[in-house]
């Protein structure tokens, strides 16, 4: 369940934590707008919060608050940051650390050296070690969020080093996890990715010369960047006034575990990671789900937004006719909020509406990305059913949920995956499906037309590629500040 101004509603998808963004330009410019704009782009990857800093030659103005980033960034609110030649910027959707504003980035940092910001996606399975350390030798934290201890190590490392880029590779030997980082120093801008790759990154430049680290290529074409190449798991890369510069000593070190999910959802269709189309990956999804989990049906129509892709790949693939089984309404913010506990336990009928000529009279294979608690997709089902679908024949583009995820996902309590305690015969009746097929995890390692390296796929069960924490609760730095308290009361 999300929490809203006060409200619980059901959570329609997983969320993926959030979205980086850094551009350095030659020249001192206008750098907080092509900032808004790449943000908007990246806007899927997090709906909690934005945030955007601006470094004009060492002096750093900067704008962060809860909602979306039409909302955060009024036009003058974005004029109040100013020119500069370095920007970095961030959206957030929190999995360690709750939704608070002090928890939103990117994090400013001042030190006897100067002034950093830092934008984080991903997670670390190391915090709570790191954190007790630190604040056994005197540190004090604002936030919860793991994101202040890698700015902690790194401006620890930078005290005694003679650059940014040589602590934060010395950061580096101490963290563990997930972490795709963008960061601004007084005169330099620096994109890190983990060695093992988990979340994306990648370069662009502007037809200026400037050049752009973001999560995404299509925050590049939001900006009008052209892409350059992704960011190598393990790579350090430096941007400053004498040109760009690259650290691998990282690279290498672990095997790459790209989070196999970006491609069957938290990216936007049309971005491309690692050299591969996130929109192809989703139609083959779809036609690898016809091959294994064929049935006899009327048409094929996808949940809205991320089936869509993998539904026209199994009517390809199948022969059985595409269609457009709902309406999604698209001016509901995050902040919805139904009046009574009925409505809002039934708030799919909101956001989602099925095209009755459609689907009445019709076996409707149904494609969604993922099943969770299957609540929603039990109401889905429900809605096709009210609208006159005859059969509900769900098939699912990702295999079961079985594990939580330590590296970026908002799942961290196995006990509320309906696939972990019920088998897919279970959970087919249990939704109202007539029946019900995920993909193969033989089919989702061959996604990507590059799957060089690998990819992360233990919320499915495929093991774990790094050590895991033993609390790996969202919230695990609130019960730690709340143990503390109830002790020394």
């Amino acid at each position: 369940m999300m929490r809203t101004d006060g409200a619980l509603v059901p959570a329609r998808h997983l969320h993926e934590e959030c979205g980086v963004f850094g551009i350095y330009a030659e020249q001192t410019s206008d750098v907080a707008s092509l900032a808004y704009y790449a943000l908007y782009a990246l806007q899927h990857r997090g709906q909690e919060s934005a945030g955007i800093v601006v470094n004009d030659d060492g002096l750093f103005s900067y704008w962060r608050d809860i909602g979306l980033v039409n909302e955060v960034f009024s036009p003058a609110r974005l004029s109040s940051l100013g020119s500069g030649n370095i920007a970095v910027g961030h959206v957030r959707y929190g999995t360690t650390g709750s939704d608070a504003k002090r928890n939103v980035q990117p994090i400013v940092v001042n030190h006897h050296k100067g002034r950093m910001a830092l934008a984080h996606n991903g997670n670390l399975t190391n915090t709570m070690e790191l954190r007790d350390e630190l604040e056994s030798r005197g540190s004090i934290f604002q936030t919860t969020s793991d994101t202040e201890v890698i700015a902690y190590l790194i401006v620890q490392e930078r005290l005694r080093r003679s650059s940014i880029e040589e602590a934060v590779s010395a950061a580096m030997d101490r963290i563990d996890g997930a972490y795709s980082l963008v960061l601004s120093s007084p005169s330099k801008l620096i994109a890190v990715r983990d060695p093992h790759g988990f979340r994306p990154l990648c370069m662009g430049r502007m037809a200026d010369g400037s050049v752009i680290f973001t999560s995404e290529t299509c925050a590049l074409d939001a900006v009008g960047a052209s892409f350059v190449r992704d960011i190598r798991p393990g790579e350090i890369v430096v941007v400053d006034r004498t040109g760009i510069k690259s650290d691998v000593s990282h690279c290498g070190t672990a095997e790459k575990r790209l989070c196999v999910f970006e491609f069957i959802y938290f990216a936007r269709p049309d971005s491309v990671i690692d050299g591969s189309s996130v929109q192809t990956a989703r139609q083959r999804a779809g036609a690898f789900l016809a091959l294994s989990a064929p049935v006899q049906a009327d048409i094929v129509i996808g949940v809205p937004d991320s089936g869509l892709d993998a539904a026209l790949g199994y009517a390809r693939q199948s022969g059985i006719p595409y269609g457009i089984g709902f309406i999604k309404n698209k001016y509901i913010g995050r902040t919805f909020i139904a009046p009574t506990q009925a409505m809002r336990e039934d708030e799919v009928h909101i956001k989602l509406n099925p095209i009755r000529s459609v689907v009445s009279g019709k076996r409707v294979v149904l494609i969604d990305d993922s099943i969770v608690r299957g609540t929603t997709s039990r109401r889905i089902v429900r809605l096709l059913r009210q609208a006159g679908a005859t059969e509900v024949h769900m098939r699912v583009s990702a295999p079961p949920f079985v594990a939580a995820c330590y590296y970026g996902t908002d799942i961290d309590d196995p006990a509320k995956l309906i696939a972990s305690s019920h088998s897919t015969e279970e959970t087919a009746a249990l939704i109202g499906a007539d029946s019900l097929a995920y993909l193969r995890m033989d089919d989702v390692v061959r996604l990507a037309d590059n799957t060089a390296g690998g990819f992360c796929t233990a919320c499915f069960g495929g093991g774990y590629p790094t050590a895991v924490p033993k609390n790996g609760g969202k919230d695990r730095f609130e019960r730690k500040i709340s143990e503390r308290e109830d002790r020394h009361a």
